[in-house]
């Protein structure tokens, strides 16, 4: 064994020189990056338009790569540009400088106004960055730099890339990089100082003449000329007697209740602080030649007003205060609040005294009790008397949310109808602010799920939006709802129609809260009918607002004996075939004996028809169907005065559709299904009956179906062609619905019917959806709402403006807004981008305003420098940077240069223009004047030229230093080229 084992002891380890180390994995994963990229070669472009960069488009990939353990992003920025076809003519161009040298030269983009800085200081438009991919790293050591750019020189070498590659050294902050870009025999080097301070002796163009020559090094003695570009930057921060045109709202009068109503219809609008904080003015001297202009210490040739260029740009202050947006960002947050509306105000007001009323059959008990004395006279005190008396018993009236003046403004505003003897049956607002029922504006709650804005509903979300801003916050909201509420109960009990909103069925295009308040004034059109017993004998109302199973409908006849036998009838209806109604008592409205004699003498003396069929007389009958006859005995056929179908709110079509969904697809289940889908069938066809006694099911279809009754021409046996007319195929369906109703229904007319939409059931249950409601709940209802008188109020503003891009972004918001609002319940996150929209436009509205009342383009008298002005505002509001038209000797520069003059003039406490004319000879004016313009907040300066480096044979190559200096900065960014090919 140990013979065995002696070998192994004489084994020593064998280092491997060949594995890669991690330097050199990580300049693989950089060439292979940059060929997944594939930025191999040399691909040129077109020559750089004028302002490409910044009316191009940007784009940049990124990717992940690490040295050992410390992770760096590398990202591609580039210019998107249309292809050229220069691939075939490669072999042709194997000499040619890189597209990036040639770029360094190029003139069209000097000081682009919105780029990435390296575009800005070197002209480039495709450049590679490896960066920390951390944010607090940072490469500070300059062994480390000189690694990296070591890693970067052998990558490029290898790949044969010639896209200029840098590496971001130092803190992040100090946008501090160093790069090369390396073509066929040449290469670029991109190198950089950024110090805090600016040394004396390069604080003008001489110094850094000097700086550039001397990097340069260049061997020729008559060095080529240096071309210069140069760019001065004054900022204007005290625009002096240009104050921000914003009026505040008025709030003392909305407090001390001498607020018209329309104020409450109305909602606030602009910015509370001047939108625009800053005017940059920056004048170029886009081509000179070294030796053509002086600048030094001593003097400079510079002189802003005789700059070829002048260009504005304005900063905006950052998320200014803006009114609207406040205004539906605080309604918004009540969309987040738990508390009920009891929590907020203490004991419900909707109690009885000492009394539970948390449960609805105490509502329902209630009208067995003897009614009120009815008030005959509505006033906003008789409305709010009930709410008032029991808030009082729980707090002091001085701890009541709103103050009485303010609480009968808004119930003035919101119920008009209050001010006169008798209620207005009128249900549009006379109102003349809100757009015309025709109108898109008023059309956009189709889209919105909100409600027109002439409605009852818009106009209290806006109250509670005003009272919530202005008026208690959500104390306030709480009170106005609870006396809302009261208000509507009021109307219910002493049939009161409310104000501001269209007749009929629920519309189901608006908001829930809305579709309830139209329930309720159905049910209050029905009662109201019912306790009146309102004649009407035209068949459109019947269609709109009259409970149609009314007594004294034209046509309608019952004899005195026929009653029992009509009650009996309907009570084996209502056994052999339930009606559906929720309600578990029948409901009989009818007339007395006197009434009934009066009007069947009427019907009599009018109609004077025979004897009907087995002793019955035709009732509820409206009016005769043009030329129709009975199939059996030929009478005229009449049409049957019928029950309306119940309107329904979209929660209760979800609820019954919910029902009809659980009875399964089950024989049993599918009956019972159709029994309840056809308890208006039904009450129709005992209607038909009733009126065309004699009928058959065939007669009823032909009214009522009349595709359900298929009629043929045939030949008789005596030759004559006849019509033969027989039931559809689905109605000849053994044991089918229709047959199976028609057997079963009774000769009853609407009026002796159950009906088929309790409103007293109804209108309770909506009282109570109402009184349940949390803010929060309200808040939700009401937002779109909000959200739509919003959008209108924008539009409305930016109509006196006329701003194109608004224009534009608003339509995004209606059609951002009607899909997020579509939903029944829309998220918090996409509901807070709507407001955000809505909140920039009116920013962008207020900028406009403030841009307009600086530059004073009402004052001109010339129509051609208005529209001048005006187009030189809307392209400031639009764009990075605006050229002005004439520098500073056109319209917009004189003003301008006024605004400098007069900025100065306040700094320096200097007396206005007449007072320095009298103060004698120019010399002494001279002392007192100030310069027109403050010194320059920011000097930017490019010099270019192209000579030989590093030998006077060497190629000619370019060369660019960008020099930045404002007070605590100063940056130097150079690009110097050299050729390789024997060095």
């Amino acid at each position: 064994m140990a013979a065995d084992s002696e070998p192994e002891s004489e084994v020593f380890e064998i280092t491997d020189f060949t594995t890669a180390s991690e330097w050199e994995r990580f300049i693989s994963k950089v060439e292979e990056v940059l060929n997944d990229w594939k930025l191999i070669g040399n691909s040129l472009g077109k020559p750089l338009e004028k302002g490409i960069f910044t009316s191009g488009t940007w784009e940049e990939k990124s990717d992940e790569i690490s040295f050992a353990d410390f992770k760096f992003s590398v990202t591609h920025h580039y210019l998107v540009q249309e292809s050229t076809d220069k691939e075939g003519k490669d072999e042709l161009l194997e000499d040619v400088i890189p597209q990036s040298m040639q770029d360094l030269l190029c003139m069209n983009n000097d000081f682009p106004p919105r780029a990435h800085c390296l575009v800005r200081w070197y002209g480039l438009r495709e450049f590679v960055v490896i960066a920390p991919a951390a944010h607090s790293d940072a490469v500070l050591s300059e062994s480390k730099c000189n690694l990296l750019l070591s890693s970067v020189s052998i990558a490029l070498g290898n790949t044969g890339c010639q896209v200029p590659v840098f590496v971001q050294i130092h803190h992040k902050w100090r946008r501090t990089y160093v790069g090369e870009c390396q073509g066929p025999g040449v290469r670029t080097d991109f190198e950089m100082v950024h110090l805090r301070k600016v040394p004396n002796q390069y604080t003008h163009l001489s110094g850094l003449l000097d700086i550039f020559k001397s990097k340069i090094g260049c061997p020729l003695t008559p060095l080529p000329p240096v071309s210069i570009a140069i760019r001065f930057t004054y900022v204007l921060q005290d625009w002096q007697q240009y104050f921000w045109p914003q009026q505040p709202p008025d709030i003392d009068a909305l407090v001390g209740g001498e607020v018209g109503g329309l104020e409450f219809g109305k909602l606030p609008f602009g910015a509370c602080e001047d939108p625009i904080s800053e005017l940059h003015l920056a004048t170029t001297w886009p081509h000179l030649t070294e030796g053509i202009i002086v600048d030094n210490d001593v003097y400079s040739d510079l002189d802003p007003i005789q700059a070829p260029h002048w260009s504005v740009r304005v900063r905006k202050a950052e998320n200014p205060q803006c009114l609207l947006g406040d205004f539906v960002t605080e309604f918004f947050k009540i969309c987040r609040r738990k508390e009920s509306t009891d929590e907020i105000l203490g004991r419900s007001a909707f109690e009885e005294e000492g009394k539970e009323t948390a449960d609805i059959t105490h509502a329902l008990s209630k009208l067995t009790e003897p009614a009120s004395v009815p008030i005959h006279k509505l006033s906003v005190s008789n409305m709010v008397h009930t709410a008032k008396k029991k808030i009082r018993k729980h707090r002091g009236v001085e701890e009541s949310p709103l103050n009485n003046d303010v609480l009968n403004t808004i119930l003035l505003f919101l119920f008009p109808d209050a001010v006169s003897e008798k209620p207005l049956d009128v249900t549009t607002s006379t109102d003349n602010n809100y757009p015309p029922s025709e109108s898109e504006d008023y059309n956009l709650y189709n889209q919105f799920k909100s409600a027109p804005s002439d409605s009852l509903t818009y106009k209290l979300a806006l109250c509670l939006c005003m009272i919530n801003f202005y008026h208690g916050g959500l104390k306030g909201v709480a009170h106005l709802w609870q006396e809302f509420v009261l208000e509507m109960r009021f109307r219910w009990e002493n049939n009161f129609l409310i104000p501001g909103l269209t007749s009929g069925p629920p519309d189901l295009r608006c908001c829930l809260l809305h579709q309830k308040l139209q329930m309720l004034n159905c049910c209050v059109e029905r009662k109201k009918a019912r306790d009146e017993g309102k004649k009407t004998t035209s068949a459109s109302d019947n269609v709109t607002n009259i409970y149609p199973g009314d007594a004294g409908k034209a046509g309608d006849q019952l004899g005195p004996d026929n009653l029992k036998e009509t009650d009996k009838d309907k009570g084996e209806v209502a056994k052999s075939w339930d009606s559906w109604s929720d309600s578990e008592e029948e409901f009989f409205e009818c007339l007395s004996d006197t009434e009934e004699l009066k009007g069947n003498g009427q019907e009599n003396g009018k109609k004077g028809g025979p004897k009907e069929m087995a002793n019955l007389r035709p009732e509820g009958r409206l009016y005769q169907h043009g030329k129709l006859t009975l199939l059996h005995n030929g009478e005229p056929l009449y049409i049957p005065v019928t029950q309306e179908p119940a309107p329904m709110t979209e929660d209760l079509l979800e609820e019954q559709s919910e029902v009809l969904a659980k009875l399964g697809t089950s024989a049993e289940g599918a009956h019972l299904r159709a029994r309840m889908q056809s308890a208006c069938l039904l009450s129709d066809m005992e209607s038909f009956k009733a009126a065309n006694p004699g009928c058959s099911l065939e007669d009823f279809v032909r009214w009522y179906s009349p595709r359900d009754y298929i009629e043929e021409e045939v030949i008789d046996e005596k030759g004559n062609v006849v019509l033969k007319g027989e039931l559809s195929a689905r109605m000849k369906i053994p044991s089918n619905m229709w047959v199976e109703a028609w057997e079963t229904a009774k000769p009853v007319p609407a009026r002796r019917q159950r009906r088929l939409f309790d409103d007293t059931r109804e209108a309770e249950k909506v009282l109570h959806y109402l009184a349940i409601q949390k803010p929060a709940d309200l808040a939700r209802h009401l937002l779109p709402c909000v959200i739509h008188a919003a959008i209108l109020k924008v539009k409305e503003e930016e109509s006196l403006e006329n701003i194109s891009s608004v224009k534009k972004i608003i339509k995004q918001i209606i059609s951002h807004s009607s899909k997020v609002l579509h939903f029944p319940n829309p998220e918090d996150k996409k509901l807070e981008e709507i407001i955000h929209q809505i909140t920039n436009v009116e920013a962008l509205i207020a900028r406009a305003r403030s841009l307009k009342a600086k530059f004073g383009t009402e004052k001109c008298e010339q129509e051609e420098e208005k529209e001048d002005l005006e187009r030189f505002v809307s392209c400031l509001l639009e764009q990075p940077e605006v050229l002005v038209t004439g520098a500073g000797r056109g319209h917009a520069g004189r003003i301008i240069h006024k605004l400098f003059v007069n900025a100065q003039r306040a700094a320096a406490m200097t007396p206005p223009e007449e007072e320095l004319k009298r103060m004698g000879s120019p010399e002494e004016r001279r002392q007192n004047s100030v310069s027109d313009f403050p010194p320059p907040a920011g000097r930017e300066f490019i010099l270019r030229t192209t000579v030989p480096r590093p030998a006077p044979y060497s190629k000619a190559l370019p060369q660019r230093m960008y020099s930045v200096l404002t007070k605590e900065d100063f940056r130097l960014a150079g690009a110097f080229s050299s050729d390789t090919s024997f060095f």
